[in-house]
């Protein structure tokens, strides 16, 4: 497949594909110059055909630029966060044996990385190749098109391998269920260095012809809401997070052009999800992925109401649930979710213990602890590594969670396991309070709703009060930063 003609060379050139806060406007004619001018400028750098290159950069023109350029000459990008650390971006560098290097970032972190990474050709400067642009490559379908790497946020990052059928499957799968036009307006607060934002911003629109608004910057929901009011995007995908926040942010958000939004990154509270489509009237798409399968994987249905749902299958997809043997448990049953799709990822750089043990039985295992309902919808309890074990009993946080959050003067919370000092462990809850409810009447509001919804075993044994909880550079709930440095200690 000639992926710079899918995305970039079948549409109207004089159609406007990108609104970027620092170059305004840029028409598909003139991202794919640019994109042609990059991949002559790789090609006259000597960069071999099929080689990785590192793109750092927040969200911007050139950053796709980069991407379809490196496309465009046959190579592999890969996209990393600038607000990662300086130790974390040249590790991945080094993990993915780059040759090449575009970085866009904060002056002092680009210092040191250009000092760090200076073995590597640089790509970022202002100068195009010589000449005309080549041939855009044409990619098989087991060819390695794209690298992603997890956040690391439990342990070293991974680079995740993506294959050209993956993308295809993407874009045939849950590409299809969002069903973009070419007069689709797309915002996403995910970055196009996470996958969740790569294929929002950059697979899904550009396959269809359609316009991205890129939000540079820290994205929160007074961002989103400015978006929202100036540019009048058709389609939004975020994160419940921001959800929330553009539902207490109600009366300064202008949302009638949306028809659509999407929720991923982590759990959608059906509470949430049920407050924004009544509070905006937009059908709050929810939806869940991981980096191993590119995107969302299974995905609520927009014209049904499904309280609680994290969806079904999009098309290509087979879920399964699975117990510790990789054996398929019954309808009902909580287990590990399993994924068979197309969209599979071809493995991880360098980690084959790693690699045997999530990519097994035929897909990946996302990480995900879920049961499905006899007419296939499955429903979300928590990440694997948030389970908790209270006594011998299997918890989710999430059934704590609902307690907690269902409390007057609740605005937010959240729930992790902490060893005590016998080494066993128990729950602990951090609670966010809404404007003017004081941390002593709260725990005391909270102890009130788990001990009459809880049984003994699930309460809390601790309630900790904060002012905000802590977030990843994605916008998700931080929980290892919860667990690790116990903040309200």
């Amino acid at each position: 497949m000639d992926l710079i003609h899918h995305l970039v060379g079948r549409h109207d050139g004089d159609r406007v594909s990108y609104v970027d806060p620092a170059a305004g406007e840029v028409t598909y004619r003139e991202l794919r110059e640019a994109a042609g001018a990059y991949a002559a400028r790789l090609r006259d750098s000597g960069v071999p055909r099929g080689s990785r290159c590192l793109i750092v950069s927040d969200d911007s023109v050139a950053a796709v630029t980069a991407v379809l350029g490196t496309w465009w000459h046959g190579c592999v990008p890969v996209p990393v966060s600038p607000v990662l650390r300086e130790s974390e971006i040249v590790f991945m560098a080094k993990d993915s044996g780059a040759v090449a290097a575009h970085i866009d970032a904060p002056p002092a972190k680009e210092r040191v990385l250009r000092e760090e990474l200076g073995s590597l050709v640089r790509l970022d400067g202002a100068e195009a190749g010589t000449g005309t642009a080549p041939e855009p490559a044409v990619f098989a379908a087991d060819d390695e098109v794209l690298v992603q790497y997890t956040s690391g946020s439990t342990g070293t990052p991974r680079g995740v391998r993506h294959g050209l059928a993956g993308v295809a499957a993407t874009l045939a799968g849950f590409g299809a269920h969002l069903g973009l036009t070419p007069d689709d307006v797309v915002v996403s607060t995910a970055k196009l260095s996470f996958g969740y934002g790569f294929g929002n911003s950059l697979l899904f629109p550009l396959a269809a012809g359609a316009g991205v608004v890129l939000l540079g910057g820290a994205v929160d929901p007074y961002v989103v809401a400015t978006a929202l009011n100036t540019h009048r995007p058709t389609v939004l995908c975020s994160v419940p997070r921001v959800y929330a926040g553009l539902v207490a942010l109600a009366e300064q958000v202008s949302a009638g052009s949306l028809r659509r939004a999407v929720s991923a990154g982590e759990h959608l509270p059906a509470e949430l999800a049920e407050r924004f489509t009544a509070t905006f009237g937009v059908p709050l798409v929810n939806g869940l992925g991981a980096t191993e399968v590119l995107h969302i994987v299974v995905a609520t249905d927009p014209g049904r109401t499904e309280p609680g749902s994290t969806g079904r299958a999009v098309a290509g997809v087979e879920v399964t649930v699975r117990d510790e043997d990789g054996e398929v448990v019954p309808d009902g049953v909580d287990g590990r979710l399993h994924i068979a799709a197309g969209s599979v990822a071809l493995g991880y750089i360098d980690r084959p213990d790693a690699t045997a043990r999530t990519f097994a039985r035929g897909g990946a295992y996302t990480g995900d602890i879920v049961h499905r309902t006899p007419e296939g919808d499955v429903r979300h309890l928590c990440r694997a590594d948030d389970l908790l074990n209270l006594g011998g009993y299997k918890v989710s946080p999430a059934e704590i969670e609902k307690a907690v959050r269902g409390t007057e003067g609740v605005a937010d919370c959240a729930v992790v396991g902490e060893t005590d000092d016998n080494g066993l462990q128990q729950a602990i809850a951090y609670a966010v309070p809404v404007a003017g409810v004081g941390a002593a009447d709260l725990r005391q509001a909270i102890l009130r709703s788990v001990r009459a919804d809880l049984a003994p075993f699930k309460r809390p044994a601790r309630i900790e009060v904060l002012d905000q909880l802590p977030v990843t550079s994605t916008g998700k709930l931080a929980r290892f930063k919860l667990r690790s440095t116990g903040v309200a200690k």
